[in-house]
């Protein structure tokens, strides 16, 4: 039997004594509690998958132990990790960009760790870290950092530091990597958009479509939105108009005939210029999409959520000049580091200063003893239909 005060970890791959530190408390006032081991070695869990399917199927709630930081190691606890779709994509194997299968977490088969958004706290640093220290907040650099995990070790070089902390909570600064950004760049760097100008986008009530119809508000920018027929449709018409939509309509709407109509009706007799149209549905959607569009503008895609293809009548090609672009926020983040540090920066600002408002959320608290039949239903969820919010893991006793 261990001493009084000491117990055996619950891996047992790892032999080692864990012992229960005292309480910590952080500034929001959520308990968390320190699992490190009579080594200096911390006690995690982890969503791990070995094999690509459904959620439900393939991951493993996984404990193992992290070794003592040294170098420019870092060791993090998670505070807030999303489940994004492209989450679930990687899951299933459909996704572009596949993680390495590895036994580094003390797996029975080499395991990758799911989701790639979050914040965590530092809890500790190795002797050749400069750029951050003990308790300060950083998000990932790169995707595939595994984030659904109560903890993790990574280099320096791969966090970007929250340089102020104030004002905004967990969970705006772990969902500000993916969807903002990706709001953020479709505006910024497609269409050469100016004061008075409209786009239009399809996904309008998705993170991405909130966050857009927000940044093009406050740029002085109008916008036509489409979501997906449902339920109180009306209520979510008038959420998104008061984040800043100037006209919402459903996509049934959208594929009538005499549409174009209306959206000349809605730009001043067609004087107002439709420059961009941004794409995370695809199949008929876009194509409707791309037909409101005027001369010299561009149709951005950055999703495919309809998984059907892109279908583009000639004519908008020789006749309207129209520019069909991709858009993936995970090659941009890799190319450019210190945009996107810009960027979270700016986003968090506008945060403080009440001009943006986060995504609702559909929050699911990961405690130390939480079953792993819990994590796995939160992400299998992602898959139903309408839902009231995003998913995010918000992790507390850990």
């Amino acid at each position: 039997m261990p001493p009084k005060g000491l117990h055996v970890a619950s891996n047992p791959r790892v032999n080692v004594l864990r012992v229960c530190s005292k309480l910590v408390k952080p500034p929001n006032g959520l308990d968390r509690r320190r699992y490190i081991s009579a080594y200096g070695y911390t006690q995690a869990k982890a969503l791990v998958y070995s094999r690509y399917g459904e959620p439900s199927d393939v991951l493993r709630l996984h404990t193992h132990s992290i070794s003592p930081s040294h170098s420019t190691q870092l060791t993090l606890r998670l505070l807030a990790a999303p489940l994004n779709p492209a989450d679930i994509n990687q899951l299933q194997g459909t996704y572009p960009t596949r993680p390495t299968f590895t036994s580094t977490l003390g797996t029975p088969y080499p395991s990758a760790v799911g989701g790639n958004e979050g914040v965590a706290e530092v809890l500790s640093t190795g002797g050749g870290v400069k750029t951050v220290g003990k308790g300060d907040w950083v998000v990932m650099k790169h995707t595939g950092a595994g984030t659904w995990r109560t903890h993790m070790q990574t280099d320096e070089s791969s966090v970007v530091k929250i340089e102020d902390r104030s004002g905004v909570t967990e969970i705006q600064v772990g969902t500000v990597s993916v969807n903002p950004c990706t709001a953020w760049r479709l505006l910024r760097g497609f269409g050469g958009l100016g004061e008075g100008d409209w786009w239009v986008q399809n996904g309008a009530n998705s993170g991405v479509g909130r966050a857009a119809i927000q940044f093009g508000k406050l740029w002085g920018l109008k916008s036509i939105n489409v979501v997906r027929d449902r339920p109180g449709i009306e209520g979510l018409k008038e959420e998104l108009r008061e984040l800043g939509a100037d006209v919402v309509v459903t996509k049934e709407e959208l594929m009538k005939p005499g549409f174009g109509d209306r959206v000349k009706e809605w730009t001043n007799g067609g004087r107002e210029k439709v420059k961009l149209g941004l794409n995370c549905v695809s199949g008929k959607n876009a194509t409707a999409i791309a037909k409101v569009l005027d001369e010299d503008a561009c149709l951005v895609t950055y999703g495919a959520m309809a998984k059907q293809p892109l279908h583009l009548p000639t004519g908008l090609l020789i006749f309207k000049n129209i520019r069909f672009e991709g858009f993936w926020v995970s090659r941009w983040s890799d190319r450019y580091p210190e945009e996107k540090r810009r960027t979270v920066e700016e986003i968090l600002q506008l945060t403080r200063e009440g001009k943006f408002r986060d995504a609702p959320m559909q929050e699911v608290r990961w405690d130390w003893d939480t079953k792993e039949e819990v994590l796995k239903e939160a992400v299998q969820g992602t898959l139903e239909g309408f839902r009231k919010g995003k998913g995010i893991f918000v992790f507390g006793d850990t």
